[in-house]
């Protein structure tokens, strides 16, 4: 998606439309949907995150604490919702990210539709990863 990205750019096409996508980037989403617990960062700062018991994750230590690997789809689930099975005190996000999706491994070797928007932001998460 990146280099699509770098492509048009640099063909000046994403420079020519002033076109706002009708929904939010995984950025906007994210400060949107996460940084009261979450923090900006990602590191479970946010305002709402004080004195949460438990205490709200570090999102830019998930592939730290799991040997350097960053487990997509438990990443997927756990945003999603569907391995917290609406218990504990994050949302569940599966119905807001629904929309367009794209054939994803979950690790069984079935390709498994899944919403664009949740796979998309599970790469923003990636992103914030720090060692």
């Amino acid at each position: 998606m990146h280099r699509i990205l770098i492509i048009a750019a640099s063909l000046g096409v994403v420079a020519a439309c002033n076109i706002k996508p009708a929904t939010p980037t995984s950025a906007e989403f994210f400060a949107e949907n996460c940084t009261a617990c979450h923090g900006t960062g990602g590191k479970g700062d946010g305002p709402a995150a004080v004195g949460a018991d438990p205490a709200v994750p570090d999102l830019t230590r998930i592939a730290a604490r799991r040997g350097g690997a960053f487990p997509w789809v438990s990443v997927m689930n756990q945003i999603d919702g569907y391995s917290r099975g609406g218990h504990g005190m994050m949302p569940e996000f599966g119905e807001i990210l629904e929309g367009d999706t794209m054939l994803i491994d979950t690790g069984d070797g079935v390709m498994t539709p899944t919403p664009v928007r949740l796979v998309a932001l599970t790469a923003y998460l990636e992103s914030l990863q720090q060692p």
